[in-house]
């Protein structure tokens, strides 16, 4: 710039002083000593200016070796810039004495195309693209062929859970937050690809102003800059998606092939599957686990490594696998045998001696032994006893238990009132391993309005086998309701095979016998108060259940069948009166939507012997909680003529409920509206003599040991003694 400046001003000083020249006289024609006039524009730029213009101009100044002379008085001239400038100089009368040539106009090549008809190149060859709006702020944009990214609706799914604009957007960000957070977005976008198995995908980013989108710009108009909300689009354009070119598990190979084959299938990943890094992940822990369920208990898996080749645009996986040997089950030893024997434990566990090692099998011994309420801490470490030999020959791992004893001995207590029972206090101590293994001793008193209770029970679990239960309760009570007041002393027996949460069984069964002797009070017969009457009873007892439900304590789906029977022999005022009393109870469960509707109906008689002869304590009632709701305790039934219940020799009850799920406290609240019908008759057959419905709703708040139940029962047809409205609170559902 300042070269120009000099030589256009240099340009104007030669021209002037040539045109001062001509009105000169000869003398003053000649130049004198540092005169400028006369002199040409060559002659004002030294030789060392034009062979290095940047040195000479670098320089310091140096003081010029002869004075310049400068005429004293020129010739006016209004175009010389050396001479001041009259005040009446006129600028256009100036311009107008220059003669300047006019610049020809160029003619436009016939040849060469107008800049008009040049086509802009295309930096990137974009496909047709879909958009997809995930928020206010944010857009994708995919290719519109699905069968070029057919990832795209877990890619949105996963993009929406990780994105920074997402979790840390609130809609009024600035531009340049929202810049930051794009580019935090991008490079989450080029990892996900990249995880879907898309190593050549692009990501273009775009920030924008617009409120409305990237489609939308003509509709703006001149609304300002300033007062648009910041957008992001980001256009994914996957590319091609690579596969597995090479799968290498190392020592699996070297397994004959009945026994790589389901470790391999197990693992999952085959040459020519798209190379997904899920996929990976996921199939290490297949395979770790297969290896456990297949005699491998002491394989090791190494790090993977996935070795990326662009030019067959395919990835080669290597993972080490050194399987360890295979094993069967030995014994099961434990480090506190005076306490839990090794021996006790091999009966609980669900393998013999022999059986090919399961990592599954040692993780439910260990629940299992947990679940006893004995221990505080297990830890179970597989130990070989021998090792394998050959491929057909496998090693014998020793289970090594380590287990911490809990505390032993539990105090409870209980008071309350309900409308069925009145007040009620409770107390009971137990020792749950009074007798090794797993032999409990309970002592238990009740002092109620209504009932009273000493009982002594002893109690051996996982007796023989695993959820075996052999127990024996001695007891005294005093009950009175309205339908039955009875003095009873009694000896129970049962060995039983139970059903629970960590196995779930489709049959459960139960064998037992009792003696009981009983000092009852007949109320009225013939409309003559009788006095009380006392019955020696024995009988054997069996219950078998069928569950084809899919929850023990809340099922939502399937159903559950029980059969019992009791043959019974009675002696009272010295007449023998065998009798059988059976039962058969069938509930149904079946989802409607979130809706489960459950169905529930009940038969039951007692058969050989006639009413009277028949204790009251062991005749047939209905009416409750558990039974119809909407009445109370055994209130359904003939009556005498005080308006009491007299019980009954055959029984038929049925009920329906809806359980509603809701959205409150995270839909752990049920709304369940039910209605329920019950009959009892005099003879062994039903002849609905006396039927009692009930209608009502309750609540169920669910929990991790069941659901916590509350209904409100209205008698439809009550009878005079009946309650207007009955409360019900128990833990699990009534059916």
């Amino acid at each position: 710039m300042g070269l120009r400046l000099t030589l256009a001003v240099g340009l104007l000083a030669s021209g002037t002083l040539a045109a001062g020249q001509e009105n000169l006289p000869n003398e003053a024609a000649q130049p004198a000593a540092g005169d400028l006039r006369g002199q040409t524009l060559d002659d004002l730029i030294p030789e060392s200016a034009v062979e290095n213009a940047e040195d000479w101009a670098s320089r310091e100044e140096e003081a010029p070796s002869q004075p310049v002379v400068v005429d004293p008085a020129p010739v006016s001239d209004p175009l010389d810039p050396l001479q001041d400038t009259p005040s009446s100089f006129d600028l256009d009368e100036a311009l107008d004495r220059l003669d300047i040539a006019e610049p020809e106009k160029l003619a436009p090549d016939a040849d060469r195309p107008s800049f008009a008809d040049i086509d802009a190149p295309t930096l990137v060859d974009l496909p047709d693209l879909v958009e997809v709006e995930i928020s206010d702020q944010l857009i994708l944009a995919f290719p519109a062929e699905v069968a070029r990214f057919p990832e795209e609706e877990r890619f949105i799914a996963r993009f929406r859970a990780l994105s920074a604009i997402e979790a840390l957007g609130t809609g009024e960000d600035t531009v340049p937050q929202l810049a930051a957070r794009a580019r935090s977005d991008e490079d989450l976008l080029a990892a996900m690809l990249r995880n879907y198995g898309y190593y050549s995908g692009e990501i273009i980013r775009q920030l924008s102003g617009g409120r409305r989108g990237f489609a939308d710009e003509a509709e703006r108009g001149d609304e300002p800059a300033a007062d648009r909300d910041p957008k992001v689009r980001f256009d994914v354009l996957p590319g091609a998606q690579y596969t597995f070119g090479r799968v290498d598990l190392g020592a699996l190979d070297r397994l004959n092939q009945e026994k790589r084959s389901p470790l391999v299938d197990a693992f999952g990943i085959a040459v020519g599957d798209p190379v997904y890094a899920d996929t990976i992940v996921a199939g290490e822990s297949r395979l770790r686990l297969a290896l456990g369920e297949n005699g491998y208990p002491f394989g090791q898996l190494g790090e993977p490594d996935l070795l990326i080749d662009h030019s067959r645009e395919e990835g080669d996986l290597t993972l080490p696998v050194d399987p360890g040997g295979q094993f069967v089950f030995g014994q099961v030893v434990s480090d506190d045998p005076d306490f839990l024997s090794g021996r006790h434990l091999g009966r609980i566990a669900r393998f013999d001696p022999g059986d090919l090692y399961k990592t599954s099998l040692q993780a439910d011994l260990r629940r299992a032994i947990l679940a006893t309420g004995l221990v505080s801490s297990v830890a179970i470490t597989p130990r070989a006893v021998t090792t394998p030999s050959g491929d057909n020959e496998p090693g014998e791992v020793a289970l090594d238990v380590a287990i911490e004893r809990a505390p032993l001995r539990t105090i409870s207590g209980a008071v309350g009132y309900g409308t069925e029972d009145g007040f009620k206090l409770e107390a009971g101590w137990e020792h749950r391993n009074l007798f090794p293994p797993e032999g409990a001793l309970r002592l238990r008193g009740i002092v109620g309005t209504r009932e009273q209770l000493a009982s002594v029970t002893f109690r051996r679990s996982n007796f023989r086998g695993r959820d075996q239960i052999l127990s024996v309760d001695a007891f005294a009570s005093d009950i009175e309701t309205e339908a039955v007041d009875a003095r009873t002393v009694a000896l129970r027996g049962s060995f039983e095979r139970v059903s629970n949460l960590l196995f779930q069984k489709p049959l459960s069964w139960q064998l037992g016998a009792e003696l009981v002797y009983s000092d009852e009070r007949n109320r009225v017969t013939d409309g003559i108060t009788r006095p009380r009457q006392e019955y020696l009873i024995a009988g054997v007892f069996g219950r078998a259940t069928i569950d084809g439900s899919d929850d023990l304590l809340d099922p939502r789906q399937g159903y559950r069948i029980s059969f019992f029977a009791e043959p019974e022999f009675s002696r009272s005022l010295s007449e023998n009166s065998p009798y059988l009393r059976a039962r058969v109870d069938a509930s149904y469960y079946q989802p409607v939507g979130g809706t489960v509707i459950a169905a529930r109906v009940a038969a039951a008689t007692v058969v050989g012997a006639d009413l009277l002869d028949v204790a009251p304590s062991r005749r047939l009632y209905s009416g409750g909680g558990g039974s119809v709701r909407g009445y109370g305790f055994q209130a359904i039934g003939p009556r005498n003529a005080f308006d009491e219940p007299e019980g009954g020799r055959s029984l038929l009850e049925a009920a329906v409920e809806a359980r509603i799920p809701t959205g409150f406290l995270d839909g752990a609240i049920e709304v369940v509206p039910f209605f329920d019908l019950g009959s009892i008759s005099s003879a062994a057959r039903p002849n609905f003599d006396v039927v009692r419905a009930g209608a009502g709703i309750g609540i169920r708040y669910k929990t991790s040991f069941g659901p916590i139940r509350v209904d409100v029962g209205v008698p439809l047809n009550p009878a005079p003694t009946d309650a207007p409205v009955v409360v019900y609170v128990s833990l699990g559902q009534a059916f």
